[in-house]
């Protein structure tokens, strides 16, 4: 079975600074996902506290090459959160 590099979805964050040029400039950063533990289900989470980090199964982090099998990358791919095919790098 095929792994994947996957890299979370990304949203654009500005101003990157207080200078009027950074002003008018934007970073991309990344958007964690998690898979509640109640339902089940894989949702988008942009601010985490570290006392609830224990209570997910599974967390992929915004920012950083996640290393997935083939059967998470299509359950992600499936939950409608704004993942799609060009997320995922095979290894």
């Amino acid at each position: 079975m095929t792994n994947y590099i996957f890299r979370t979805p990304t949203v654009a964050e500005g101003p990157a600074g207080t200078s009027r040029l950074f002003y008018f400039y934007k970073l991309d950063r990344g958007v964690t996902v998690v898979r509640d533990p109640d339902s089940g289900e894989y949702e988008l989470v942009r601010y985490l506290v570290d006392e609830d980090l224990s209570s997910y199964p599974e967390i992929y982090y915004g920012g950083y090459d996640n290393v997935v099998s083939q059967t998470v990358k299509d359950e992600l791919i499936a939950a409608g959160i704004g993942v799609t095919e060009s997320n995922f790098t095979a290894l």
